[in-house]
């Protein structure tokens, strides 16, 4: 199978916690994932930014819930990361 992006990444946020994956396609079909979950306060959102960006990460998928408070915060932190400050 062909690789379409080789680094994919992805956030599942909840009202208290955010899962964050961040998965390689790597030389001879290897495969690397590692995941890790932050807090929903803008320190926790700062942690998390750092995180992707040390991953070279620009780029996010998110799942959330339409109740979910934290997704402006989300979405800011989105745009933080595609701005790479």
């Amino acid at each position: 199978m062909q690789v379409v992006y080789p680094c994919c990444r992805g956030l599942d946020v909840h009202k208290k916690s955010i899962t964050a994956c961040v998965l390689w396609a790597e030389a001879r079909g290897e495969k690397r994932k590692e995941k890790r979950v932050f807090g929903t306060f803008t320190r926790d959102l700062l942690k998390l930014s750092d995180w992707l960006r040390e991953c070279s990460v620009r780029q996010v998928a998110f799942v959330y819930a339409s109740h979910c408070a934290s997704f402006g915060r989300c979405e800011k932190m989105e745009r933080r990361l595609s701005e790479g400050g």
